[in-house]
């Protein structure tokens, strides 16, 4: 269960072939008629499946909570980031969700401060290279949202590889800060500088204070996925928890097995 200072993150892992017209339907059932609508309204299956998933991650945790699923409403700030109202819920819940080619996640803590979205944020990317890409092509393509220093980090690396990672290091840190402030696009990604060598982020060049960072990797067999999730905890600590083997904060699940929890 969440306690007062927890923050949790479930990780879903969908394959087109996980989840069969039955099992889609049936998932699709458990969600509100506008949920329904909204995901009926896809071309692409695929991305039916993963904005269901995203809507049952949602509704699990009220599950798991205990609280009456009927009413519950999410709604969205001026500047379009999802909240829950949920009057039964005490302390109520910030979260956030994303989605990168097979993996989608929900972090989600106690709301405490700066409601009613709160500041929670989370992003994973996919470790890759999208096709007849370098490295150098592919960071060109955003290279005005890096700073000088993160630049020389990423091209100073020991290889193609290394640098690549530290690069999704740099990017999901930007993500995850920029959906936890829940400011949109409005928000400079330069103004985020991650030091992946040395766990060091700066926002406007300064340590931010308050914040908590999370990073995890995850593996979908040859797949590496890097993310990272941002919550503002309050103080004027900074705190950046290193990625691990295992967190305890960190639960992952299949599509199919998910979708049957659900169900069941």
């Amino acid at each position: 269960m969440l306690n007062n200072e927890g923050l949790r993150v479930w990780a879903v892992f969908y394959h087109q072939t996980q989840l069969s017209e039955e099992l889609y339907h049936a998932g699709l059932q458990l969600v509100d008629t506008d949920s329904q609508a909204r995901i009926k309204r896809f071309y692409q299956r695929d991305d039916a499946c993963r904005t269901l998933i995203g809507r049952l991650l949602i509704r699990a945790v009220f599950r798991e909570r205990g609280t009456s699923l009927e009413d519950i409403k999410v709604e969205t700030t001026q500047t379009g980031k999802p909240y829950i109202v949920a009057p039964e819920l005490n302390p109520p819940i910030g979260f956030n969700i994303t989605h990168d080619n097979a993996l989608i996640a929900m972090a989600f803590a106690p709301g405490v401060y700066n409601g009613p979205a709160f500041n929670v944020g989370i992003d994973v990317m996919k470790v890759r290279l999208p096709r007849q890409e370098t490295l150098s092509s592919f960071v060109q393509t955003v290279g005005e949202q890096l700073t000088p220093h993160e630049h020389n980090l990423v091209f100073s690396a020991g290889s193609q590889e290394e640098g690549l990672r530290h690069f999704f290091w740099m990017w999901t840190f930007k993500e995850a800060y920029t959906k936890a402030l829940g400011l949109g696009l409005g928000f400079e990604f330069k103004r985020v500088e991650f030091d992946s060598l040395h766990n060091v982020v700066l926002v406007d060049g300064k340590s931010p204070k308050g914040w908590r960072f999370y990073m995890f990797v995850l593996n979908d067999d040859d797949d590496l996925y890097q993310g990272v999730v941002a919550q503002y905890v309050g103080g004027i600590t900074t705190q950046v928890i290193p990625a691990s083997p295992h967190h305890d904060w960190l639960m992952t699940f299949d599509a199919a097995s998910f979708v049957r929890q659900a169900i069941d």
